[in-house]
């Protein structure tokens, strides 16, 4: 099944064979990878196995992360993904996540892609709130959900051992109704 959203600047699509250079080079740098859950280097036959296995995941599917390229409408040039997952023990509950290559941060993509990827959670699927999680230290991230209209929920302190050291979490999440009054101009 081939997934596509589109915003001003982007192209929200599946990914495809064709990908895996380009993201294992984003996956590869050290500071793109330091707050995921891969270390780099990212090889290609990491990028290919795990693009197969993306192959065969539908959009939706409680329990399973869908990922999500960020190709740039004008060049057609990969810059990131995000990615979202529908809670297994709640259908109408997920969590996001998102990437993008360095020369690609503070630019506003994150939050143009992520916008559009909220619209299609709450009016395609349906869903009654979305969550993320962050590193404390992530601020680029803790920036890009705040915009968003994300509330901090929560501090998890030293909550998981993660790259060597323990790590302090944040959690952040927006309800369907919250989201809406937001897209309308409205203060939820």
């Amino acid at each position: 099944m081939k997934f596509l959203l589109e915003t001003q600047r982007l192209i929200l699509r599946s990914f495809e064979e064709g990908d895996a250079e380009r993201f294992a080079e984003y996956r590869s740098d050290p500071a793109v990878a330091r707050y995921q859950g891969w270390d780099a280097p990212f090889s290609l036959t990491q990028a290919k196995q795990f693009l197969d296995v993306l192959s065969q995941t539908k959009p939706g599917t409680p329990g399973e992360w869908f990922q999500i390229a960020l190709q740039l409408g004008a060049s057609g040039e990969l810059i990131g993904d995000c990615a979202f997952c529908v809670l297994d023990n709640e259908p109408r509950q997920a969590e996001i996540g998102f990437t993008l290559a360095q020369p690609y941060q503070h630019c506003g993509y994150a939050v143009e892609a992520v916008t559009r990827m909220m619209d299609y959670l709450f009016n395609d699927l349906h869903l009654h709130r979305v969550r993320a999680i962050c590193d404390v230290e992530n601020l680029a991230s803790v920036r890009v959900l705040e915009r968003l209209g994300l509330r901090q929920e929560g501090r998890l302190l030293d909550n998981v051992w993660f790259k060597g050291r323990w790590s302090s979490e944040y959690v952040y999440a927006i309800l369907e109704s919250e989201w809406r009054a937001q897209r309308a101009g409205d203060t939820p």
